[in-house]
This record gives structure tokens, sequence and C-alpha cells, in this order.
């Protein structure tokens, strides 16, 4: 696909924030990126490596890993970065490619800020740097390796 973001992404012809946590033939899983500004921290993007926009679109086998996936980083944000809640969403709107917000609330957010989009506009929301993102991608990618997380 032409001047599609998760498409150059995938294809490495940009470079995001953090690491690559996973990736395989039908997902790709890394840390939401926000052009150089803080990220909230655990925002993570799991992508369909197939250009198709919508959730509907998927085949068989794209939907067990897409599943599985979700699944799989959501008890990793918990178990590792002691989440309370996980947050999931797909839009579309901005870019035609599917993809899934993994979103982490951790304990002591404020309730006016539950939701997946919310937390952003929590002044004390965990917002760091690509370099505390990086770790959490490792953490998060070394969970994921890890035998009995399945």
């Amino acid at each position: 696909m032409v001047n599609c973001f998760i498409c150059d992404k995938h294809g490495g012809k940009i470079e995001t924030s953090g690491v690559k946590i996973y990736e395989d033939e039908y997902v790709y899983v890394g840390h939401i990126d926000r052009s150089g500004k803080p990220n909230y921290q655990g925002h993570i993007m799991i992508d369909l490596k197939r250009h198709v926009p919508t959730l509907g679109d998927m085949n068989v086998e794209e939907a067990k890993a897409f599943g599985v996936m979700m699944s799989r980083v959501s008890k990793a944000l918990m178990e590792s970065e002691k989440a309370e809640h996980i947050y999931s969403l797909v839009s579309g709107n901005s870019v035609p490619h599917l993809h899934m917000h993994i979103v982490a609330r951790y304990p002591g957010t404020p309730e006016k800020y539950w939701g997946p989009m919310d937390v952003y506009e929590w002044e004390g929301a965990p917002m760091v740097d690509n370099l505390e993102i990086t770790a959490l991608c490792n953490r998060i990618k070394s969970y994921l390796n890890e035998d009995g997380h399945e």
C-alpha cells in the first residue's frame, strides 16, 4: 500500500518509539509512536501485517493470531507492568490499516480518566520518553518469550 504509515513501519521505512515487541507472519506488536512527544506508558499497538482496514476483513488465521496476541499482551501488561485494567480499541479513522490499541490503566488512575484515550488528559499520567518506552518494550518482549506465558 502506498503512503500507509503502518505498512511503512512494518517495512522498516520509518522509525517509531521503542523497539519491536513481537512479529510473525500475521501481526506486528510495538508501542504507540507520538512523533517524538512523550508517550503514555503501556499504550501498545497490535497491527495486522496484511493491509486491510477493519476487523471484518481478517481471515481465520489472522483472527486467531490477532486474538491470541491481544490476550498475551494484555496479560503481560498486567503481570509485568502491574496494570490493573486493560483497554482495547479499534478505530481506523486516521489510518485505514487494521491496528488495535491496547492501553494499560495503572493503580491510582482517577476514575475521571478511565478510558483508553482519557488517560492522555490526566496531568499525573505516566508519560515517558523513548528510553523508558524501549525498556517497557523489552520487558514485554521478555515476558512473551518466557515459557508458560501462553
